[in-house]
């Protein structure tokens, strides 16, 4: 690739790519956000980059000029449309419509730059990996028009990863976990990247397997450990990923009863602060710490962003890997007039003369980060959790019949159990009907508790 890409960024959010890429060869060109606090947010952190806004009129936009057509365009169109979230409409939904919208860009991009004579765009996209699986085939009509292929490929399972040749792209993805880039966070997500016939993605986006599994790693971590003189404990040794409502549902997700997003500090009950949640991103530290903004942006920019290292990872393979050759000796699972779809998602991949391509989430050489060392000691007054906080927490899994962690279970206990029953039951039912506020001192808490507990 040339010596300085510009990069076009759409659903920009809090902009991971411009973090990750920061000291690389990159150059952005433009954002597109309409979300009020990534809006403000990108207008005070980056404000020698013209945020676009609405993604829908970027098409015309480049057709009269008005902006550059970039080499590369990275988005993760809304992910609602893809997962439990968004109640699985997929392309019914209007939000995942802007995933076809964001193939309609690209296809603008490449004629502009036609025009011009300069390659075709390469195509960055992220999602969550429930795309893969979604009842409309959203993945396979996003990649078959992507590929410019006039009939959508569809597959009873999709892989994790794979490979498609069509008559416009190629177009790799790969599902990665950022536990395995030097993060405590389980977070899975579909990486995907295309270009022109001449550009080959598998080159970048796959690699060597590990020597070995690094899960031994975590396992010899401890929970308990003494950090600058406190006494620390957490409840697994990397949180579950983290989720853009984590500001306001701390206690009503799958992850508050594993117990990956709370932290027992000092003997105190609290959940993780905005500072702990960047740093599980791989932010720098108060990256999101932005004038008059509150916990629940902070947590919403940070849940629905991209896992910096990740995203780094593969910025240095566009810019250091020659994807100019195709890797041959393939098997594809299905093929047509114009297309082949190959699976590369097999847990040992070996071709002629002992060439390797890793499709596990897995790199060629993984990174294991600590809890340890997200640990904000200074974590504010109000992101511990009262008696009342832990009673509601209990009586939601009894209700529910939920499982629980077992420590988690022990300490919420030994925490309700310094107010009376009688009291917590008080003041959780007038809390719940809305008459008022409990204060501070009652709840540690000055956010709104969850309405349910």
């Amino acid at each position: 690739m040339s010596k300085k890409v510009l990069v076009g960024s759409i659903c920009s959010g809090i902009e991971a790519a411009s973090v990750a890429w920061k000291n690389l060869d990159f150059e952005f060109s433009w954002f597109s956000e309409i979300a009020d606090f990534p809006s403000r947010f990108l207008a005070l952190k980056y404000p020698e980059v013209k945020n676009l806004g609405d993604m829908c009129e970027i098409p015309s936009r480049l057709e009269n000029n008005e902006i550059v057509a970039p080499d590369l365009i990275c988005g993760g169109t809304p992910c609602q449309a893809f997962s439990l979230a968004g109640w699985k409409k997929g392309l019914e939904d209007t939000r995942g419509n802007l995933t076809l919208k964001f193939v309609d860009i690209i296809e603008t991009n490449d004629i502009v730059r036609k025009a011009n004579k300069k390659k075709p765009t390469v195509v960055f996209w992220e999602n969550v990996e429930g795309v893969l699986k979604d009842k409309t085939n959203a993945f396979g009509i996003f990649i078959s028009s992507l590929a410019g292929l006039e009939d959508e490929v569809s597959l009873e399972k999709w892989p994790r990863a794979g490979l498609i040749r069509g008559p416009k792209r190629n177009i790799a993805w790969r599902v990665l976990d950022a536990k395995y880039f030097g993060l405590p966070h389980q977070r899975r997500r579909l990486y995907v990247l295309a270009g022109g016939k001449d550009f080959h993605p598998e080159n970048i986006l796959f690699d060597k397997f590990p020597e070995e599994l690094p899960v031994k790693g975590y396992e010899k971590q401890g929970l308990k450990f003494d950090k600058e003189g406190h006494k620390v404990e957490v409840f697994r040794s990397y949180t579950d990923c983290l989720y853009s409502a984590y500001g306001t549902k701390w206690n009503g997700n799958a992850a508050a009863y594993n117990g990956s997003l709370f932290v027992y500090q000092n003997e105190r009950l609290r959940r993780l602060t905005p500072l702990e949640c960047e740093r599980l991103m791989g932010f720098p530290d108060n990256y999101t710490d932005i004038p008059k903004v509150k916990p629940t942006n902070r947590y919403q920019g940070v849940g629905n962003s991209w896992a910096v290292p990740v995203i780094k990872w593969i910025g240095e393979r566009v810019l250091e890997i020659d994807a100019t050759t195709e890797i041959d000796n393939l098997s594809s699972i299905k093929r047509g007039s114009n297309f082949e779809l190959f699976d590369v998602s097999g847990s040992k991949m070996t071709l002629m003369m002992g060439q390797e391509l890793n499709g596990t989430e897995v790199p060629e050489n993984p990174k294991i980060g600590c809890l340890k060392d997200i640990i904000d000691l200074d974590a504010p007054e109000n992101f511990y959790i009262s008696p009342v906080g832990c009673k509601g927490i209990l009586r939601r899994k009894e209700e529910r019949g939920l499982t629980i962690n077992p420590r988690l279970e022990e300490v919420l206990r030994s925490i309700s159990s310094l107010w009376s029953d009688e009291k917590i039951e008080a003041i959780s039912r007038v809390q719940t009907r809305g008459r008022f506020s409990t204060p501070n001192s009652m709840t540690n808490n000055s956010e709104p508790l969850d309405a349910e507990i």
